[in-house]
């Protein structure tokens, strides 16, 4: 089974569209190399799928509601099921991932792998992530290394040694988090849902006026609550991240839709005028929309 493109399809709560693997092996493989422009960013996304990231060669910061990582050449990190994630390289970097559903280890949700290990695991309310250092944990690793090699190979027999491997990792992370004494299991922290339901908010409206108090209606919470679920979970105010969004979707339509004029594209991603788009986006980009759209369109 050959490794999949890496590339994001986002619905409008930011769930990840793209199907990983197929109905009869839920497991996809990716092998990316990223650098710090912004349109290497993989932006704040979610999947009901785990997903493993092996940093192959270089830095990348990785990001989940509340925390940073920085995964260094030989670090892992395993990412829950729906839980709000980011990454941008440091410079340069290269990974590889595998993005599986709980499926692939438990045939179906009756079984005893479902019911007594995967569903107390994937709705613990300790288990957002875990984080492996180069060198530590490498029983991991090797689980890991084993179980992509043979998917990306496409070696006799390699739907078995990919389940089997990321079997054991799941087991071992059973064993880590001990979720059937997590007296507090519930599926998502109160913070996840909150900032995924005003980042739906904000993916839906970004495009006409929308105030703070609307975001954070969205949620059901104040002004003053959003501000600081926002800042502690993703490090931003909910106004700056409506800003580079609507940023980066026009960056999108800048390309998309080549015979729009920069005056369009500003209005269609929700600015109120092409100068106010094009002073925002050479902060992010570092050039101005028609250089951008100049540089990655063929003559």
């Amino acid at each position: 089974m050959a490794l999949q493109e890496c590339g994001l399809n986002l619905n409008k709560v930011s769930k990840e569209l793209q199907p990983h693997g197929s109905l009869e092996f839920p497991c996809a493989g990716y092998s990316s190399s990223h650098t710090d422009r912004q349109e290497d960013v993989i932006p704040w996304h979610w999947h009901e799928e785990m997903e493993i990231i092996y940093m192959e060669d270089g830095r990348m910061k990785v990001k989940i509601p509340s925390k940073d990582f920085l995964l260094e050449k030989g670090d892992c990190i395993v990412i829950n099921s729906n839980m709000l994630h980011y990454a941008a390289a440091v410079t340069e970097c290269k990974l590889r991932s595998l993005v599986f559903s709980q499926t692939l280890i438990t045939g179906n949700e009756d079984s005893v792998f479902a019911k007594k290990y995967m569903q107390p695991l994937l709705t613990c309310n300790h288990f957002s992530h875990y984080f492996i250092k180069a060198g530590e944990n490498e029983n991991v690793a090797e689980c890991f290394s084993r179980a992509f090699e043979a998917l990306a190979q496409d070696c006799y027999g390699y739907e078995f040694t990919v389940r089997e491997n990321l079997s054991r990792i799941c087991l071992f992370l059973y064993g880590e988090f001990n979720p059937q004494t997590d007296a507090q299991n519930v599926p998502q922290s109160q913070g996840n849902l909150r900032i995924r339901k005003m980042i739906a908010y904000i993916q839906k409206n970004f495009a006409v006026d929308i105030s703070l108090a609307e975001i954070a209606g969205a949620a059901g919470i104040s002004e003053r609550e959003s501000l600081r679920c926002f800042k502690k979970t993703i490090q931003l105010s909910p106004i700056q991240y409506l800003l580079k969004y609507r940023v980066m979707q026009g960056a999108e339509m800048l390309l998309a839709n080549p015979a729009d004029s920069i005056s369009e594209i500003a209005t269609l991603c929700g600015f109120d005028s092409p100068s106010n788009f094009a002073k925002i986006f050479k902060r992010f980009y570092n050039c101005t929309p028609r250089e951008y759209r100049n540089r990655h369109l063929p003559e």
